[in-house]
């Protein structure tokens, strides 16, 4: 089914509104400080908005509601663990971030351990960039493609194409205020989505509270393939099976990496003070808790509109034979009217145009910062820098939408097989690294090194035992919990091995921070002066 011109005219409304507002900052980049960091001069509020857009991509506005369509309210969970991460940042991190003393993540890392580990690091974090925008462009691509009947290549160009315009010429400036836009938008599209078919149902919410209530479709429960029955869950500790206690444990694994990755550094450097940054960290931590319930709220209401309104899509797929991830698309298409479907679908659009222009810039910003300058282009003008910074940027939007094609042309086993060996090779125990070196004045390059070889083993162990070559042990949902501690105990232990190598830890650790400076427009980073 093809969309009405109507939808059509609002989604190309949408592109043209954000690509205008992007291009409006083009002529202010003038600097790398204002390419990267837009003058540091954002409000809490504009950079909360941002850190939400980035975070709500284009997978959990598709992926929530068909979790909660198909289950019960189960992966909420891992959220509520946001907002203990969010005071962590707020009091621990932000601090060693807007002192001047560090520029990045990865600098900190360079300060405290060495250029290896730093390297290692930003390396693996442009890969792991590059994968994550690739593999949100592909699931958007083949969603609009689904919708609109478009080419999957032409949906890839107009997901990427779009956002990568506004976010070179733009800049970080571009990237906070569009993700301000889009963040609304994202939220409208939900909310649009709920009225609707709160107004179709005769007992409008109330019915739908009833309804999914007598049939535990609220509860924290799972879904028993082998039955096909929500079942309770175990509250307590457990490596083998999900519970309670261990759901939230992987919330604070995952949302604890995030606040330590360049995304993060960039949008604190970027505000105004640190009371800024703070106030940001504040607007997403009890935003996006509502938000991530707000989505599975609306997987519960489609849930009840099909009881009454079943169809073939909604049949099939909670019997099992399609993926949950088709309901969101099949109501959008089949159900609301025309202009309210283009609008939910610019949505979705602006759920993954937030996450990719913050990927194309952060990325870009530690491949000059933190690869190219120190290593490759030393005490070169400033303009050779913002030259540099524009054209990695077009590099990493080239490469996210030549990844999103060829996840198009590769089999679907194939793509997730590759994401889940990059992410697990690559990504495990980096926040267990950050955590040992602000929290401890143990330990130098040597013992990280031997931390990030246990990490990898491990996690090359857990991808072995996900294609059942080794026997488990653990359920996988808990390899980002088991990777972090054992690369925090392998810099530990290495550490009373090979001892720290002198080297002074002022601003390093927690234990050795002096008072935070007032906030002065030379701040945070000074190395971008």
């Amino acid at each position: 089914m093809t969309l009405h011109p109507v939808d059509l005219l609002v989604i190309g409304a949408y592109a043209v509104l954000t690509l205008a507002i992007g291009l409006r900052f083009a002529r202010r980049n003038r600097t790398t400080e204002r390419y990267f960091l837009g003058g540091r001069d954002f409000p809490g509020w504009a950079i909360g908005l941002s850190f939400i857009g980035s975070t709500i991509s284009s997978i959990t506005f598709i992926a929530y509601p068909a979790d909660s369509f198909k289950t019960a309210w189960l992966r909420i969970l891992p959220p509520l663990a946001f907002p203990l991460v969010v005071l962590l940042a707020c009091y621990a991190f932000i601090p060693f971030f807007r002192r001047g003393t560090v520029h990045s993540a990865y600098h900190y890392l360079a300060l405290r351990f060495g250029p290896s580990v730093s390297l290692y690091a930003a390396l693996v974090y442009l890969t792991m960039q590059v994968v994550r925008a690739a593999t949100i462009t592909y699931l958007l691509a083949v969603l609009l493609s689904s919708m609109t009947q478009l080419p999957v290549l032409a949906c890839i160009v107009l997901a990427a194409g779009v956002t990568a315009i506004y976010t070179i010429k733009g800049g970080f400036e571009a990237v906070v205020w569009t993700d301000v836009i889009q963040t609304i938008v994202l939220l409208s599209g939900a909310v649009v989505c709920v009225l609707f078919i709160v107004h179709a149902l005769p007992g409008g919410l109330a019915q739908v509270f009833s309804e999914a209530w007598a049939a535990n479709k609220l509860s924290l429960r799972d879904l028993n393939p082998a039955t096909g029955q929500l079942e309770a869950v175990h509250r307590g500790f457990s490596l083998t099976e999900k519970t309670a206690l261990m759901l939230v444990l992987v919330g604070v694994a995952n949302y604890l990496a995030g606040q330590l990755d360049q995304d993060s550094v960039q949008r604190w450097c970027s505000a105004k003070s640190s009371r800024e940054a703070r106030k940001a960290m504040f607007v997403l931590g009890f935003g996006a808790v509502p938000i991530w319930a707000g989505f599975m709220f609306l997987g519960t209401c489609l849930w009840t509109y099909y009881q009454h309104f079943p169809s073939e899509v909604s049949t099939a797929v909670l019997a099992g034979t399609r993926k949950a991830e088709d309901i969101l698309p099949h109501f959008i298409i089949t159900v609301l009217p025309h202009g309210l479907a283009g609008l939910v679908i610019s949505a979705a659009l602006a759920a993954a145009m937030a996450s990719l222009s913050s990927c194309i810039n952060a990325a870009s910003m530690v491949c000059v910062n933190d690869v190219y300058r120190p290593y490759l282009a030393r005490q070169k003008p400033d303009g050779h820098y913002l030259a540099a910074g524009r054209l990695t940027s077009l590099a990493i939007a080239l490469l996210m939408a030549g990844g999103a094609w060829l996840f198009y042309l590769a089999s679907t086993k194939t793509i997730l097989d590759f994401i889940l060996i990059v992410t697990a090779l690559l990504g495990g125990g980096a926040s267990g690294a950050f955590v040992f070196g602000m929290f401890t004045r143990l330990g130098d390059a040597r013992a990280v090194l031997l931390g990030i070889a246990a990490t990898v083993l491990f996690t090359g162990y857990a991808v072995l035992v996900t294609f059942g070559v080794w026997p488990r042990l653990f359920n996988a949902y808990y390899t980002s919990i088991l990777s972090n501690l054992i690369m925090f105990g392998t810099c530990c232990v290495a550490a009373l091995l090979f001892p720290r190598r002198g080297g002074d830890l002022a601003n390093l650790t927690v234990w050795d921070r002096a008072p935070e400076p007032a906030a002065t427009p030379a701040g945070c980073p000074a190395s971008l002066r």
